[in-house]
């Protein structure tokens, strides 16, 4: 099994730029690697985000560049999200019987369930009473592998500024989670604009890199601000058998120059090696 890790798109209208880049440019190249690349993906999943500021104009023209995917698209929102103008958008977006967008669907090396942890009127998350019911429920009607998908992680990750915005009842939702925990195989999440990778409370997970900006890798900076950097966009491939989970980040847009690690036949390894050159580009 194989599918794309999308997430924080932040696209906004106009075509107007954000932090001096190009949302729906990002996106619109995104979507084009993915098809031109990884066109055997079983499904795309976006967790959260997907605009800006939550209107319909960024809406519509996030929609206009993701519609350009070949392979199923999976959706979930994000604190930027506003999830009545995503809706009106994209009409077919499966909610919960409270109106949050929480769904599940089987894969092939698992069950895939989507959480919504937004709370309006704030960037960070939670994951009310309503919730854990619906997840407690989905989790006792499968007894097989789970995949579990959210934007906010749960837990500190050690980035001040973004542990102050992270998913704020986490206990709770681990009490939910800790029965099934020996079955659950990953946790993918978005929110933190960088790739983080690790464990908790035996969890595994990994979050990837939005598409605009990023979140700098910056451990000693307060809770007050949030370090950003235009660091290359990236979105997650990730590869699942009945042993393994394998998450690869694309930098898709990179303008590294690639080449052969090894001589062509009848060239001198050392030699070949030694005398690659790339001018212009290793100014380290």
């Amino acid at each position: 099994m194989k599918f794309i890790h999308l997430t924080d798109t932040h696209v906004i209208g106009g075509g107007q730029t954000l932090f001096g880049a190009n949302p729906a440019r990002r996106l619109a190249r995104a979507v084009d690697s993915i098809n031109a690349e990884h066109g055997d993906a079983d499904f795309v999943m976006l967790t959260g985000d997907m605009t800006h500021w939550g209107d319909a104009e960024a809406y519509r023209a996030f929609h206009a560049e993701i519609a350009r995917l070949r392979v199923p698209l999976h959706l979930m929102v994000g604190n930027h999200d506003d999830t009545e103008a995503l809706a009106k958008q994209f009409p077919e977006l499966p909610r919960d019987r409270h109106g949050f967008v929480q769904y599940a669907f089987d894969a092939a090396q698992g069950r895939a369930i989507c959480l919504d942890t937004k709370h309006p009127g704030s960037h960070a998350g939670s994951y009310c009473a309503a919730r854990r019911d619906w997840l407690a429920a989905e989790l006792a009607a499968c007894d097989g592998p789970v995949l579990l998908f959210m934007h906010h992680p749960p837990f500190p990750v050690g980035i001040a500024g973004m542990d102050a915005i992270r998913m704020q009842d986490a206990d709770p939702f681990h009490e939910v989670i800790a029965p099934h925990l020996p079955r659950i195989r990953h946790l993918f999440f978005g929110h933190l604009h960088r790739a983080v990778f690790g464990t908790w409370r035996g969890l595994s997970f990994s979050c990837m890199r939005g598409l605009n900006h990023q979140v700098a890798l910056d451990l000693t900076a307060g809770p007050e601000t949030i370090p950003g950097t235009l660091e290359a966009p990236a979105y997650g491939v990730v590869l699942l058998d009945a042993e393994q989970v394998v998450v690869h980040l694309h930098e898709f847009a990179s303008a590294a120059p690639r080449f052969p690690l090894h001589a062509p036949q009848g060239h001198d390894t050392r030699r070949y090696q030694l005398e690659m050159t790339h001018r212009g580009f290793d100014d380290l």
